[in-house]
């Protein structure tokens, strides 16, 4: 009877070594480790302790007959002070069970608490026996020894009991499962600190290389910490959805994790960009603002208009309707210049006008008042940049997917390329780099494109524009959509569960939050959808 037990105890074991394994939170590995120690040997009770700065931390507490859970998944904080295991005088801490046995690296089983002589300081057991009417007697401190012989942690185990609930001594058979145990415990703790470390640094590396893209430029710092932000807010809101075409959208944790690295590294490439691209903030910017130089033409053309005027050459009449005209050109061309609404061709007409106006250096022959550059420039249709720097500027994107692509990505996050390098594809097919249709993406992809296109809109710190009110920003992600530019499904979800007000709560001034029709903007969503 006593193989058969000990067989199922040991095959029980292996199971448990095989689960510990497979566990990837440090809060439910503890918490299996010891619920796993307590059923193993029929222990009432037991501890959890991991050393960190030379103290014994309390990471999980059970008591089966008190109903007590506390640290774990419990979500019940522990109070318990920790405990060290060094006295003040440097000595190691001898008196506390646990900590003679972490520090003597060797199993201490007791019988009787409170048959022990005064070897051990039980004064803590007994005040908590007095208050709570429970009896601790029978203890078993075990170290939780690694791979490499470091002691990590230990479990303490209460009150071995029989299947009556009598309580007895930990027999040696018990002693020796739980060390199997804690041994495997003790590996598997420390592989998932590991894995939890290296991650931190890998995240760390991350948000470095998102910290030198965003510190390149005052007007695109915190772009690479909105978008992930928004990413995950549309993402899970997607995944509540249990209707319509996204019902079947589903994310575990690893795919959580996976489009949260996207989400961080959807812009890297960016640190190849230069910066006057970046912070153009007017059309005729460079190291400095070039309509200065223009300015300065101006004056000239005044003074010498002034001048003509004084000789007898023209008259008062018609040297007041040339200064005005050069006032107006002059006011123009800098309102031109902040590249803030859309060019019409009218206005591109006025600019070729204007540059053809001659003036005189004062070295060299006459010349037009804008030179081909300055012409080009002005003439930008929207924005800043030409399409020159607008090249530069989305060859980013390419940069990024090459960045990516050339890391060697553990499988769990193979897609991350794939969602990074897709936020700047169009549902029709007309985005780029590689001109993806809504079909050949993934959802995550999709979902990127909206965060960062809401986030452009509505960000204050870019050097051509004001952060736009919500009403306006849904206004044009809504028209997008329409044009095949951003998922209609998505953008659906985007509204509907307000995910565009979480986001304006966290991030967008009070200002920018005006009043939206949502129902409006919905209905037209469903006209693409039908």
């Amino acid at each position: 009877m006593e193989l058969i037990e000990l067989h199922e105890r040991l095959e029980k074991l292996n199971s448990i070594g095989i689960a510990l394994s497979g566990e990837t939170h440090i809060h439910r590995l503890v918490e299996s480790i010891l619920v796993a120690a307590t059923d193993l040997v029929q222990a009432d009770a037991g501890t959890l302790y991991l050393i960190r700065d030379q103290q014994l931390h309390f990471e999980i507490v059970l008591n089966t007959s008190l109903g007590i859970a506390m640290g774990g998944t419990s979500g019940v904080a522990i109070s318990l002070p920790s405990i060290p295991l060094f006295n003040e005088d440097g000595s190691p801490n001898l008196a506390n069970v646990v900590a003679c046995a972490v520090n003597q690296n060797k199993t201490i089983s007791i019988p009787d608490a409170y048959a022990t002589d005064d070897e051990y300081d039980f004064s803590g057991t007994r005040r908590f026996d007095q208050s709570t009417g429970y009896h601790s007697k029978s203890f078993l401190s075990v170290p939780m020894r690694n791979h490499e012989g470091e002691v990590i942690g230990a479990l303490q185990l209460i009150n071995a009991t029989t299947q009556l609930q009598e309580i007895i001594a930990f027999s040696m058979s018990d002693q020796h499962l739980v060390e199997s145990l804690a041994s495997q415990a003790a590996i598997a703790i420390t592989n998932r600190m590991l894995i939890n470390s290296l991650q931190k640094l890998f995240e760390g590396f991350i948000n470095l290389i998102n910290l030198a893209i965003d510190d390149k430029s005052p007007y695109t710092s915190g772009h690479c910490q909105r978008v992930p932000e928004l990413t995950m807010m549309l993402a899970e809101a997607a995944n509540r959805t249990n209707t319509g075409p996204l019902a079947n959208f589903s994310l575990t944790e690893r795919d959580r994790y996976e489009l949260k690295i996207a989400g961080l590294l959807h812009d890297c490439g960016k640190i190849t960009t230069p910066v006057h691209v970046v912070d153009k903030a007017t059309k005729l910017q460079t190291i400095a603002d070039r309509i200065e130089l223009i300015d300065i033409k101006f004056e000239v053309l005044l003074r010498d208009l002034e001048i003509a005027q004084l000789r007898g050459e023209i008259d008062l009449a018609e040297y007041e309707f040339e200064r005005e005209q050069i006032f107006s050109d002059r006011a123009f061309l800098r309102q031109a210049n902040l590249g803030g609404e859309m060019m019409s061709d009218t206005d591109v007409e006025r600019i070729e006008r204007i540059a053809k106006r001659q003036w005189q250096p004062s070295e060299g022959e006459r010349q037009n008042v804008l030179t081909v550059d300055e012409f080009e420039n002005l003439s930008i249709r929207k924005g800043t940049l030409t399409s020159a720097e607008r090249q530069i500027i989305n060859h980013h994107i390419k940069v990024t997917i090459q960045m990516l692509e050339a890391l060697p990505w553990p499988k769990h996050l193979m897609k991350v390329p794939e969602y990074a390098g897709g936020h700047h594809e169009r549902m029709d097919g007309k985005g780029y780099p590689k001109g993806l249709t809504r079909d050949q993406m993934s959802v995550q992809a999709r979902i990127m494109g909206i965060a960062d296109v809401f986030e452009a809109l509505t960000a204050r710190d870019r050097p051509y524009k004001e952060g736009m009110k919500l009403s306006v920003a849904l206004g044009i992600l809504t028209r997008m959509a329409c044009e095949q530019h951003v998922d209609p499904d998505l953008l659906e979800v985007f509204l509907r569960e307000k995910v565009w007000l979480d986001y304006a709560e966290q991030f967008l001034e009070p200002s920018q939050c005006d009043v939206v029709d949502i129902q409006k903007l919905l209905e037209k969503i469903r006209c693409i959808t039908l």
